[in-house]
């Protein structure tokens, strides 16, 4: 427990601050010190959902493109190898980033709901969101901030347990 003044830790049993000396009636007095996993997970599951709905709408889009307009390159004038190979990669790719976005969505819906699996997945996917300059690169940095360090798995594991109950 926390002074709620000076923010110095105090014993449960002391009627008194050790540093600032303000005096203590009974809980209302101090606070627990909340992890920056308690302050930022359910903003990075909601920023989880709206880069991953981005990410999808781009996904769907290249997808679209690959199939109607790329397979008509060779009738615009490009050379006929070109009109073999790319609406399939660029297909392919489309649905990569959707199957990402996919990812994305039960990550941000599994950090929102507490559940035990959401904090490694999304681990994986901040990884994986630092090539994708620039929001992805945000988005990765703040989900490793809040999610990686040691103390943040025992955080995590107590709003599990907190949430289940």
């Amino acid at each position: 427990m926390f002074c709620d003044r000076c923010g110095t830790e105090v014993q449960s049993d002391h009627r008194f601050c050790s540093s600032c000396g303000r005096e203590f009636f009974g809980a209302a007095a101090v606070y627990s010190r909340r992890s920056r996993v308690h302050e930022h997970v359910r903003l990075l599951g909601i920023l989880w959902l709206a880069f991953s709905a981005f990410n999808a709408v781009g996904g769907v889009v290249l997808y679209v493109l690959a199939q109607t307009l790329f397979r008509h390159l060779p009738e615009m004038g490009a050379p006929p190898e070109v009109g073999a190979w790319l609406p399939t990669f660029v297909s392919f790719i489309g649905a990569a980033v959707v199957a990402k976005a996919a990812a994305g969505f039960i990550a941000g819906w599994g950090l929102l709901q507490r559940e035990s699996w959401a904090r490694i997945l999304t681990i994986i996917l901040a990884f994986l969101a630092l090539f994708s300059i620039p929001f992805g690169t945000a988005l990765g940095i703040y989900s490793l901030w809040v999610l990686l360090p040691s103390e943040s798995e025992a955080a995590y594991q107590e709003q599990v347990r907190t949430v289940a109950a």
